[in-house]
């Protein structure tokens, strides 16, 4: 049965970096809203409870909604956690795709879109899991490696002006001290990958998902980290066609009656990293698997654009690494000349 069934109350919640807003209905009377903003902090968290005893509303009764917002909702998910209060994590764009055509945009009326669409869809939604701590550790080591990885590629990048400098004043210094800084950011990026591969290991059922995500050509080690995290561990999402929504690579078609017809386009409203990501493996992907260079070189000749296939295969991807992991099985590579 539905823990969600007999709640009575509803909490929209939209968080940012110092505050949330947050918008509370009833479930027999869905159109009137009581709402107030909160500091992004226990001290916030606190006076969001008093707030809703002040209007007569149990904890236990009552049902909290929000999207995935990265680390803004961290403090806010823990401190629901341990006061053992019922709440859901939800894509924006599958909340966004509920409430169908909308006017205006707002942090106050955000909440109110995501209160009303916990209350539509409580029969549905599921209880969040929490990330474990190391789980935790590994998003946070991958973003400070993205964080080194950027600032190397600024380093190479000045690298190449400088050395057009020194062709003329024959001045060595600042290239040493640049290809230094360089050498230095390699092996603390390593460093930082020889960890995440640590804490991966150190876990049984992280490490079997881990390889099982990896078997997959073109999910290398960044990306299967990557999703490893943005997945819980592949708990969040029900199935792949989710989580490429989730990406934003999975294309909506845009139609009505027989007058229009616009083409498919994907959703912006999705995780832009882990959508280059999987671009990044999708290329790989259709250099070094047959079935994928087939499939590939195919489309390109019924005229597709290589944008449009690349975002194809990233969708297969994510549908293979969701298979193996439903499965428990690495994936095998089956050749077929129609490969589809």
């Amino acid at each position: 049965m539905n823990k969600f069934k007999d709640k009575k109350w509803f909490i929209g919640i939209d968080i940012s970096k110092d505050t949330f807003d947050a918008a509370l209905i009833q479930e027999k009377i869905p159109v009137s809203f009581k709402e107030s903003k909160f500091e992004n902090s226990s001290k916030g968290f606190n006076s969001m409870l008093k707030w809703l005893n002040k209007n007569g509303v149990a904890a236990k009764d009552s049902l909290f909604c929000m999207e995935h917002t990265g680390t803004y909702g961290l403090a806010l998910f823990s401190f629901l956690n341990e006061k053992n209060i019922n709440f859901c994590v939800e894509p924006g764009l599958q909340i966004k795709r509920s409430s169908g055509m909308t006017r205006g945009k707002s942090d106050r009326v955000d909440a109110r879109r995501i209160a009303t669409y916990a209350r539509s869809n409580k029969l549905r939604l599921k209880q969040f899991t929490l990330p474990s701590v190391k789980l935790l550790q590994i998003r946070q080591l991958l973003t400070y490696r993205e964080q080194l990885v950027k600032t190397r590629t600024g380093f190479m990048n000045s690298l190449k002006s400088h050395q057009q400098y020194q062709q003329i004043n024959h001045l060595d210094f600042v290239i040493k001290d640049i290809q230094n800084q360089i050498d230095q950011l390699s092996v603390h990026i390593e460093e930082l990958e020889n960890k995440i591969k640590e804490i991966i290991g150190s876990e049984k059922d992280l490490q079997k998902n881990f390889k099982l995500a990896s078997s997959v050509k073109g999910i290398g080690f960044i990306i299967a980290a990557f999703m490893i995290v943005t997945t819980n561990n592949f708990q969040s999402f029900e199935n792949g066609r989710k989580y490429a929504c989730y990406a934003g690579i999975a294309p909506f078609e845009h139609s009505s009656g027989s007058s229009i017809r616009a083409k498919a386009r994907v959703s912006h409203l999705a995780n832009k990293r882990m959508k280059t990501l999987l671009s990044n493996g999708a290329n790989s992907a259709k250099n070094s698997d047959p079935e994928i260079k087939n499939y590939y070189m195919r489309k390109i000749k019924e005229g597709k654009n290589h944008k449009s296939v690349i975002n194809a295969i990233s969708c297969k991807l994510v549908n293979r690494v969701f298979a193996v992991i439903k499965r428990q099985s690495p994936f095998v590579s089956i050749y077929q000349q129609n490969f589809a």
